[in-house]
């Protein structure tokens, strides 16, 4: 795999500069935003600088490699810089501006059907889109705000405070991405967005000519492809064997019986983030006993994607970390760019494949991929689709979360992430959608009430409401069906653009090997860690999560959600970090969780994060009052420490 050109070392790069830029003194203000933005990075500091005073600015963006244009290209082999541009979301006349009330506005382009929320103190006016950050819901007007400042969402009633731009439930979450307000001459109102430079515009390419089984995609399960590229192999997220989130999830599709010799056959495989159903340590230990070197490429995020690979005790010794929004070139035809998702880019990631000038845009699972800047016109594009990729609402109770709150809840939710899918499959206008990764099954007997009640999207219903409203063609994916891209750019309708499985071919599983992976689980049930109530204490002060005021309390049950005889039922103050024998006295949210006790034993054994709890639905949780606690959640399914509780010197001072 060749290596991207790289930027001259500072001190080089510092001489160029002076030498090319001497006769320069400023960066024109309007060259630039007020505030960098590029693939999901920013740069705080202003943009009004003195190029011989301060080369920091200017290192930062060739370190991005030339993002914005300020200048004609002017360092050796160096690619021509890309404009930003500034958009115009929504424009009113002077008399509608005049008409503004004080306090929120809900405004909606027609011409567009984007919708807008502005909020008015006095002289100074706020923007943003009326999308909320969490997923994408529409904000409604808040009856329960008395101080006209906030909007509810109608998805998850997470609430935003439009006077500041912050969200105030759940606290501590998000901030609201602001839109530029200004005023024409006429006293109109303009509400802009400055557009960072489109990463994967750099170097642009023009689609050249395919030949039929140049370019073949087969889908093998969930969200694995393989990708024949000219004379390459690449591979999505091989989740092929064995379950994801300890053992909530398993595959509701047959795997063609040579997937793990597709697998070693890859030139490079891409794994999108640390989740278990696509980053797979089952498959993975079965790839790497025959074949360590294969090439794996991850995004740069904050928590690395294989943070527990040396627990793992997977053997892989080519994990490739490559920074988001550059070309990563793999020959003279092929190349792929990774990008953070806008919501959770410390975890989450997406990915764009070119070749030969087409590309092909794999969205995964991100909630807002690439802060929802993305490529138009691609020639496939692939997404997840499913829904109930979540503990909530099914693992709640008490209150509002009866059995036909949830039921209503569910359809809601499913009916809402179709049209999202919809709506962005329309405004992205790819030649061909397929919608993947979501096939799953809660398929252990143990967990049937989840499965029952956990509904998931019908991909076939969603590529139908697509054919509504656009001319996209779309694929419904079954193990080792091959997509021929070429034919079917050529024709859509050619019988062979598609090659299905052999008739016969076995499609969904019917039977799963459980007992390995359940004994890994139990063993961790009699480890002698839990012999000594002091663990709690260990392994709460390990995970660092303080200063919050909430109260939990954590009880460890059977299979069916009952106290486990023997288990240990106790609460986590987590103002100040204390376990009391009672509920202190003062004012506070409470939080009940019980976990199935071979997983939560082999979660805190090994230091892993909750989301093989939470989303593999081995709790069961009620809250009082009903409030999500992003800090305490998103501590413990992301922010956990890299390396795990250092039991063998607890057992010491134990003994």
């Amino acid at each position: 795999m060749s290596v991207p050109p790289q930027v001259p070392s500072p001190p080089v790069l510092s001489q160029l500069l002076l030498k090319r830029f001497s006769g320069f003194k400023e960066i024109k203000s309007n060259s630039l935003p007020r505030k960098l933005k590029f693939a999901g990075w920013s740069h705080p500091r202003s943009c009004k600088h003195h190029l011989k005073e301060d080369f920091s600015l200017l290192l930062f963006l060739l370190s991005l490699r030339s993002c914005f244009v300020l200048f004609d290209p002017f360092l050796p082999g160096m690619e021509q810089s890309i404009e930003q541009t500034t958009e115009v979301l929504l424009c009113l006349s002077p008399g509608e501006a005049a008409d503004l009330k004080e306090g929120i506005n809900f405004l909606r382009n027609k011409k567009t059907g984007k919708d807008f929320i502005l909020y008015k103190n006095k002289n100074r006016v706020r923007a943003c889109k009326n999308v909320c950050k969490h997923q994408g819901g529409l904000f409604i007007k808040d009856i329960e705000d008395l101080d006209g400042r906030s909007v509810r969402c109608t998805k998850h009633n997470w609430r935003l405070d439009v006077s500041t731009m912050k969200y105030v439930n759940p606290p501590g979450s998000f901030c609201q991405d602001e839109l530029v307000v200004e005023m024409d001459e006429e006293n109109g109102l303009l509400l802009l967005e400055l557009n960072p430079p489109n990463p994967w515009d750099s170097e642009p390419r023009s689609p050249e000519h395919l030949a039929f089984g140049e370019v073949q995609i087969t889908y093998l399960t969930h969200a694995c492809m393989d990708l024949k590229l000219g004379d390459k192999r690449m591979v999505f997220d091989p989740w092929l064997t064995g379950p994801a989130f300890a053992r909530g999830w398993w595959l509701l599709h047959e795997p063609p019986s040579d997937w793990l010799e597709r697998l070693c056959q890859a030139d490079l495989i891409y794994i999108s983030h640390m989740h278990s159903d696509h980053l797979s340590y089952p498959t993975l230990k079965e790839l790497a006993a025959r074949r360590p070197d294969i090439p794996i490429y991850v995004g740069n995020t904050e928590r690395p994607v294989f943070w527990n690979l040396n627990q793992s005790g997977v053997q892989l010794t080519n994990i490739n970390i490559v920074p988001f929004g550059i070309w990563q070139q793999v020959d003279k035809n092929l190349r792929f760019m990774i990008l953070m998702d806008g919501v959770h880019p410390e975890m989450d990631t997406c990915i764009i494949v070119e070749y030969k000038g087409h590309k092909i845009l794999n969205t995964v699972d991100c909630t807002r991929p690439n802060g929802g800047r993305l490529p138009e016109k691609v020639a496939l594009m692939m997404s997840d689709f499913a829904g109930g990729a979540s503990g909530f609402p099914m693992t709640f109770s008490g209150g509002k979360f009866t059995e036909e709150w949830k039921a209503q809840f569910i359809k809601a939710e499913r009916k809402k992430l179709l049209n999202y899918k919809a709506r962005l499959v329309k405004d992205l206008q790819p030649r061909i959608y397929c919608p993947f990764a979501g096939y799953f099954v809660e398929s252990h007997p143990s967990d049937k009430y989840i499965k029952e009640t956990n509904i998931k999207n019908d991909p076939n219903e969603l590529n139908s409401l697509i054919k509504k409203n656009s001319d996209v063609v779309t694929w419904t994916p079954r193990p080792g069906a091959t997509l021929d891209l070429s034919r079917m750019l050529k024709d859509p309708t050619d019988s062979k653009g598609i090659i299905e499985p052999p008739e016969g071919t076995k499609i969904y599983k019917d039977s799963w090997d459980f007992e390995p992976y359940l004994n890994i689980l139990n063993a961790a049930v009699g480890d002698e860690i839990f012999l000594h109530s002091s663990w709690i204490k260990e392994y709460f002060t390990w995970a660092g999560f303080k200063d919050y005021n909430l109260v939990v309390r954590m009880i460890e049950t059977d299979e069916d959600f009952s106290p486990f005889p023997g288990g240990y039922d106790y609460l986590v103050d987590f103002l100040d970090l204390s376990f009391p024998k009672e509920r202190p006295s003062r004012e506070h949210p409470y939080e009940e969780i019980r976990s199935r006790v071979d997983v939560i034993r082999h979660v805190v054994k090994n230091g892993l994060l909750w989301d093989d709890l939470y989303i593999g639905f081995q709790t069961r949780l009620q809250r009082s009052p009903d409030i999500y606690h992003h800090l305490f959640w998103n501590h413990f399914q992301i922010k956990l420490p890299l390396t795990p509780p250092n039991w063998r010197s607890f057992l010491m001072h134990c003994g």
